[in-house]
């Protein structure tokens, strides 16, 4: 993570820089070609602008964006995403489980008689993977339960990613019940079903 720390260090060193060379046919071309990048730069953000645009207009249009856009922490970028991540096929997957493995948050287990391994799944859609990851991160401050179970894996050891991704594997679970139901998700109504079960998180996020 970038901190004031280390931005301080890179400017101190863009500073005390010495250039490689002062050739003026050199200097020239590189500054012609950064002024050329420059506008293919302006040509780009204008077309993910559009992008965005009808985006924003065709998910409002779409039967299932309210399930997606009252998520805590989606808004307006991450609730499309959502939305096209699980579809309108509720047919395509069977459980939640499937969709953990096919969008790469669900590690691969193996085992051979008394061992057994962990690891990463790479065959998987890495934008999918990236925006549940993404949102889970954002829902840490925005929902109780999530925030502490972030933090009991924080307590357990784990990297801030890992924590993370774990509460993306406990999410999908989550949404996979309100998609296939079309239930939009309830904070309290989740709360009070985990203080049925008797769950940690519960006492954990109230003293959060």
């Amino acid at each position: 993570m970038i901190g004031p720390a280390c931005i301080e260090e890179r400017i101190g060193a863009i500073k005390a820089a010495v250039p490689l060379t002062n050739d003026v046919a050199v200097i020239m071309a590189y500054q012609l070609l950064a002024l050329a990048v420059v506008d293919q730069l302006r040509a780009a953000l204008l077309a993910v602008e559009r992008y965005d645009e009808g985006i924003a207009a065709i998910a409002l249009t779409l039967p299932d964006y309210a399930l997606f856009s009252a998520l805590p922490g989606a808004g307006a970028q991450r609730a499309p995403r959502l939305l096209a991540a699980f579809g309108e096929q509720r047919e395509r997957f069977q459980s939640a489980r499937e969709f953990q493995q096919y969008c790469g948050v669900a590690p691969v287990l193996e085992g051979r008689g008394q061992q057994s391994w962990v690891y990463w799944r790479w065959q998987c859609p890495k934008f999918l993977r990236q925006t549940m990851v993404e949102w889970s991160a954002q829902t840490i401050t925005r929902s109780y339960w999530a925030g502490a179970y972030y933090r009991q894996q924080r307590d357990k050891g784990n990297t801030h990613q890992a924590a993370v991704r774990a509460l993306a594997f406990k999410w999908i679970r989550v949404l996979f019940r309100c998609w296939q139901t079309r239930t939009p998700y309830d904070e309290s109504i989740y709360l009070n079903s985990l203080r049925v079960r008797g769950s940690p998180l519960v006492g954990a996020a109230a003293t959060g």
